[in-house]
């Protein structure tokens, strides 16, 4: 790998990395260590390893890497940042080049009383960004680099995805429940489902059935592109050959304690095997899932969206046909 390509690879990485030269001043620093420390990257520059680290014994232990040509990790060590605050961290100190590479992770902060199922997931988002970092990275040199406008454009649609998917991660470390609102026309994002689902191996067969008539509504596209990929993929997975997305207007739609004067419902309906009789009830409860390999987070996470956007998210089964209703209000997007 090239240095500019391993610059770029590494701009993109959530975990905090920094290049330090033979007299422990900071030649470079990424994105991630910079928001951490609260410094701007080009301010870092020159900057001696010991003033960011507590650890007064860190630049002699960092002299002997240097020295003896061997990696070291340190665990619990204390970061300082300009305004004072502090952050537990393991790091890890590695020659590379004519220096030597930090490499810092930041330490879970201690215990809180989110439920059970908020740590898990903010653990999830966690560990999850690393990958979507790299990914993303990997796509921006395929797209560098292949011929062909048609391989570009999917290229392209990896960036965009691992962005929206690292938007969200993000909106889960920083405890932000609030959907972020603006207008959605809920035919593009069908469209760009239609996309990521084209891309997939062996999709299945997808039917559209519109109502050109549907006005924007008002939500959070991000989110709203959630819950329909995690609709269709729980359809393929479910063995669906058949897929149909149908969008209607209805007037007088009970949801909850409220009555929507005017509502999008958009209809998922797919030919696989079903909800299992057993499940129907729980369907929508955390850690429920009718496949051994499922984690049981995705429907529960897409109702709950779409209770942020003051909508629902049901369920019918027959012989045959499954559908997933999803009921958004439009008249907020108008008053």
């Amino acid at each position: 790998m090239s240095d500019q390509d391993w610059r770029t690879w590494a701009e993109q990485m959530t975990t905090g990395l920094a290049l330090v030269d033979g007299e422990l001043r900071l030649q470079w620093i990424n994105p991630a260590l910079a928001e951490w420390l609260q410094l701007g990257p080009r301010s870092a520059v020159g900057q001696s390893l010991g003033a960011l680290l507590s650890d007064p014994d860190l630049p002699r232990q960092a002299r002997r890497v240097l020295a003896e040509q061997f990696p070291m990790q340190w665990r619990g060590v204390v970061l300082t940042a300009v305004n004072g605050t502090e952050m537990r961290v393991d790091l890890a100190l590695q020659p590379f080049e004519q220096g030597l590479l930090l490499e810092v992770h930041a330490l879970a902060e201690p215990a809180s009383t989110d439920s059970p199922l908020s740590a898990t997931l903010r653990g999830f988002a966690h560990e999850v960004k690393n990958p979507l970092a790299g990914l993303r990275g990997a796509a921006q040199l395929l797209q560098r680099r292949v011929d062909g406008e048609d391989l570009r454009s999917l290229a392209g649609l990896i960036i965009d995805e691992a962005d929206r998917l690292g938007a969200l991660a993000n909106r889960l470390l920083h405890h932000d429940g609030a959907a972020r609102l603006g207008p959605v026309n809920i035919h593009h994002l069908l469209q760009r489902l239609t996309d990521l689902l084209q891309a997939e191996p062996s999709p299945p067969q997808l039917h559209g059935d519109y109502d050109p008539s549907v006005p924007d509504l008002l939500g959070d596209a991000d989110r709203l592109q959630q819950i329909l990929l995690n609709l269709v993929r729980n359809a393929a997975q479910a063995g669906a050959r058949t897929l149909t997305l149908r969008t209607r207007v209805e007037h007088g739609v009970r949801v909850g304690e409220r009555v929507l004067r005017m509502a999008l419902r958009l209809d998922v309906i797919d030919d696989g095997a079903g909800v299992p009789p057993a499940l129907r009830e729980s369907l929508f409860q955390p850690l429920v899932s009718g496949r051994a390999d499922g984690s049981g987070l995705g429907l529960a996470l897409s109702r709950e969206i779409a209770h942020d956007h003051g909508g629902d998210l049901r369920h019918a089964s027959r012989d045959g046909e499954t559908v997933f209703s999803l009921y958004l209000p439009l008249e907020r997007a108008h008053e």
